[in-house]
């Protein structure tokens, strides 16, 4: 079961999606927050697999309280935004943030979203990966090195998998094309980023971007 803490401060969109994520049997709202500040205080009370975080909270917006939750290892947090790509967006990723998903995603896509955070995968919402990547790569990824430099720690192997990272693959498609078991796969994604001091997957991908690791096939 993927325990699910859901913070947002307008009740009506709270609500909904609080309905929407109750309906799937695999997944658990286990508390609600209206702020940032109450967001961090029950995750760290409750330890739930999945933050879905709002980045616009009052009293503690959404960034800092990912922050926080992300430093502490409370929980993974799914941010949740308008189509407008922003610094909310961009500080949430750089705070840590497993990804994030438009607030006006279908309800299929948020309970995937959930779940694809919960097996310790990041998740960028479709309509908008490439414009992400480019406009995040253009500033430094916090506590990274930056230049070719930053992979001589890294195996061969570990490269490869960044650079598939890099493309949005998940762990099931990198272990496809890479010939790996999928827990092989998750293994070596665990040593990257903390070989790299990378908090996030989706940072990783940003760093493969910005090194020209990733295949671009547009």
């Amino acid at each position: 079961m993927i325990r699910v803490l859901v913070a947002e401060d307008q009740s009506a969109v709270r609500a909904g999606l609080v309905l929407i994520l109750r309906s799937a049997p695999d997944i658990d709202v286990v508390a609600e927050a209206e702020d940032g500040e109450r967001a961090v205080r029950l995750a760290g009370e409750l330890r739930p697999d999945v933050v879905l975080m709002d980045v616009q909270l009052p009293r503690l917006d959404g960034v800092s309280a990912t922050r926080r939750i992300v430093a502490e290892g409370f929980a993974d947090v799914l941010v949740l935004t308008t189509f407008d790509l922003d610094e909310y967006v961009f500080g949430a990723l750089r705070a840590g943030a497993a990804g994030f998903l438009l607030k006006d995603a279908e309800a299929r896509d948020l309970l995937e979203a959930v779940r694809t955070v919960a097996r310790g995968e990041g998740i960028v919402a479709p309509a908008v990966t490439r414009r992400l990547i480019a406009e995040f790569a253009a500033a430094p990824v916090r506590g990274a090195r930056s230049g070719p430099a930053v992979l001589e720690g890294l195996t061969r192997r570990e490269r490869e998998v960044l650079g598939c990272i890099g493309e949005g693959l998940s762990n099931a498609r990198i272990g496809a094309r890479l010939d790996m078991a999928e827990g092989t796969v998750k293994t070596h994604v665990s040593r990257l980023l903390a070989k790299l001091g990378l908090r996030s997957r989706v940072q990783a991908a940003v760093l493969a971007v910005e090194l020209g690791l990733h295949r671009d096939d547009s």
